[in-house]
């Protein structure tokens, strides 16, 4: 058996014999985030060291070739481990996100169960049939309702046949036809009075003799 093997049995063995249990999910998103803030501090420090050996690489150039050269290879084991800590810090915030997932999910489950049981437990207090015959009573009482008020909206008093009304309505009027008929057959009296007299024509001379005299008087008179 290689050790390997060994190690994982022993491994496996160790933690039944443990029964411990896991972390919480909780737990486990704050300990994925403090390791982001870990790497990324370290992806700061190396892209300053990695700024640094270019500096130096720039500053000794051919003058120093050697040490121009272990810059440079300084600088290429930095952009490494920076990759390194790139692809690290995706894996991290792919299971941190999975976990605040799954955390959402959970609790979203228990409030869901917890509104579930409570339903259950409004309705174990009903009883459909006490309900069936709370509606027919609500039915029941809504047509007493409607009765109780066609009744007091009835008139009082005698109740008389339209028809025979609208009939006597129409004789009414036929007679009063009648009647205004009647009364433009009939001619107007002669009056029994007599009508003024005309002047006589004597009369008339006189008076225009008497106004001739009394122009002549004028006229001599004037002159």
């Amino acid at each position: 058996m290689s050790k390997v093997s060994k190690m994982f049995k022993g491994s496996s063995s160790s933690s039944k014999s443990k029964h411990r249990a896991g972390p919480s999910a909780q737990e486990a998103i704050h300990k994925l985030r403090e390791t982001e803030e870990m790497l990324t501090k370290k992806q700061e420090y190396l892209e300053k060291k990695i700024e640094q050996e270019i500096a130096i690489a720039k500053r000794h150039g051919t003058k120093n070739k050697r040490a121009a050269l272990q810059a440079l290879k300084r600088k290429k084991r930095f952009e490494q481990q920076l990759t390194q800590i790139d692809g690290t810090l995706s894996t991290i915030e792919f299971q941190r996100e999975a976990l605040e997932n799954a955390n959402t999910n959970t609790e979203v489950l228990k409030t869901m169960g917890f509104a579930a049981k409570a339903i259950k437990g409004v309705h174990q207090n009903m009883d459909l049939d006490k309900i069936d015959s709370l509606m027919q009573d609500i039915t029941e009482q809504q047509e007493v309702a409607q009765e109780i008020c066609d009744a007091i909206s009835r008139p009082f008093g005698e109740e008389f046949d339209e028809d025979e009304l609208l009939a006597e309505l129409e004789e009414l009027q036929q007679e009063e036809l009648e009647e205004s008929m009647r009364n433009m057959g009939r001619l107007p009296s002669v009056p029994s009075t007599a009508l003024p007299s005309r002047p006589s024509q004597r009369a008339h001379s006189k008076k225009r003799v008497e106004d001739d005299a009394d122009m002549e008087r004028l006229a001599s008179w004037a002159s």
